[in-house]
């Protein structure tokens, strides 16, 4: 079996593609967007239309909700399950922006364990009442290694590694052995690209859109849940900063602009640097079928 997998930063048009080449093959979609999986979150993380959704069968659309905890891990392990269902099958196609979820499913994760739920109670607990740069120097103390290369700025990032430290009583450093999976499938990487004004301008429209397909109110449906993690993300945040009076309707959604390019600049530099993508505009579909085509 050969995985197809087609990926791009937001916006470039990997669904509209995607679909065309399911039809083609007569296959499902895996989704690879790490957003798109939660069931609450539709407007704000431009999932496949209804239509789009009845036209070709998707996997991880919608699947769970936002009080479910999921990661890359768990991810990593549900596609590899779902493939082996389709062995028998010649091609597979996956498709999506999110470079963690990508990267689980070609490369492999480490085995990280789930973190208990106790412990991320607590660490919630401790980062709200002692702030981000006590946690840093806790993570000094019992990871020296992995708190040289962490970005400290990033809460998450540190707090996920004193979790696995207080857990298991060892190091983060210890389970990061980055060692590359081998699988029992081919990968074939595809990546979409666009001249930078023009992925610029179809951000800047789609965040309009999803404006006037009421983002708002979904956003506003979500306000007691603002804590989860799967609302830490671009749209989201900007409309919870509006909601509390810090930023106008205008000014918030100029950011979610900004932040959406920001976003889709990070995943072509970390896209760009696999060697083993190639790279398509999405209008070449013929190009791009062709290609897949000597992996059949």
């Amino acid at each position: 079996m050969t995985l197809i997998v087609v990926t791009g930063p937001t916006a470039v048009g990997k669904t509209a593609l995607c679909i065309d080449i399911a039809k083609h093959y007569g296959i499902p979609i895996i989704n690879a967007d790490s957003r798109q999986i939660y069931r609450e979150l539709r407007i704000g993380t431009a999932t496949p239309t209804e239509e789009q959704l009845r036209s070709v069968k998707h996997y991880f659309v919608r699947s769970i909700s936002i009080d479910d905890y999921y990661n890359a891990s768990m991810y990593e392990q549900d596609v590899l399950a779902l493939l082996n269902q389709f062995k028998q099958s010649p091609i597979q196609l996956l498709t999506g922006g999110s470079m963690m979820y990508i990267d689980a499913v070609c490369n492999g994760i480490d085995d990280i364990p789930t973190v208990r739920e106790n412990i991320r109670e607590e660490m919630k607990r401790r980062y709200a009442e002692e702030g981000l740069e006590a946690l840093c120097e806790d993570l000094k103390r019992l990871d020296p290694e992995h708190y040289a290369v962490v970005d400290k700025q990033n809460h998450r990032r540190v707090i996920h590694a004193l979790e696995i430290c207080y857990q298991t009583g060892t190091t983060y450093t210890s389970f990061r052995k980055q060692e590359k999976k081998q699988r029992p499938f081919q990968i074939v990487k595809i990546g979409l690209n666009r001249d930078r004004e023009e992925l610029y301008q179809r951000i800047n429209q789609r965040v309009d859109q999803m404006m006037a397909d009421g983002l708002l109110d979904e956003v506003k449906s979500l306000q007691d849940k603002r804590s989860n993690n799967a609302l830490n993300t671009v749209g989201y945040k900007e409309m919870f900063t509006y909601l509390d009076g810090t930023w106008s309707l205008e000014e918030a959604v100029e950011r979610m602009k900004g932040n959406t390019r920001r976003y889709a600049r990070k995943q072509l530099t970390w896209f760009k640097r696999d060697e083993e993508m190639r790279w398509f505009h999405p209008q070449q579909q013929e190009e791009i079928l062709k290609y897949i085509s000597q992996y059949e």
